[in-house]
């Protein structure tokens, strides 16, 4: 195997950590092996969809996800910097929903996040900057956009930098707080 998986405490949202090859003139990784993550997975993801952004520290980038039936599984990564990424699970038949998995993602541990379908997903910028990529596994579509609130109280998620430091766009700004009421 060229990666490593490991189950977080949401199960279905994955670490995953390459096998990295360093030596005098850089570093070699494998980032994708669809089979593996498959096998892992116990199910076919298909991604169809490259995505990158350039943010500098303090942007918040979140939390977004798309309704079905354009619903997107994303695989994330960072290839310059560091980030705080958060998967919230939005699922409401699953015990975990509301609940969410924070992970630092960047250059150094070149590890990557798989989220399922069924969260919201954003990241904070904890670097100067940070080149952030991901898979996803459904286009775009603006008709199936959604979002919840970074700052949702009942998220109760720690950005890892100070509330004056977040920057978000006039659209994140707008979202609404996670409801759960059934």
């Amino acid at each position: 195997m060229n990666m490593k998986f490991y189950k977080t405490e949401i199960p279905d949202v994955v670490i995953i950590k390459p096998n990295v090859f360093n030596d005098e003139r850089g570093y070699f990784f494998e980032t994708f092996r669809e089979k593996e993550l498959n096998n892992f997975l116990g199910y076919n993801v298909n991604f169809c969809q490259d995505n990158e952004s350039k943010s500098n520290f303090g942007v918040l980038r979140g939390l977004h996800y798309q309704v079905p039936p354009y619903a997107q599984s994303k695989l994330v990564r960072v290839i310059k910097g560091k980030v705080l990424d958060v998967a919230v699970d939005i699922r409401r038949e699953s015990l975990t929903f509301g609940k969410h998995v924070a992970v630092e993602l960047s250059e150094e541990n070149k590890s990557q996040l798989f989220i399922p379908k069924g969260f919201a997903h954003g990241f904070v910028v904890l670097s100067e900057t940070a080149i952030f990529c991901y898979k996803v596994d459904s286009y775009y579509n603006k008709q199936s956009d959604r979002g919840i609130a970074y700052n949702d109280p009942n998220l109760k998620i720690n950005w890892k930098i100070k509330n004056s430091d977040i920057k978000v766009s006039d659209k994140d700004s707008a979202l609404p707080l996670l409801n759960t009421d059934n």
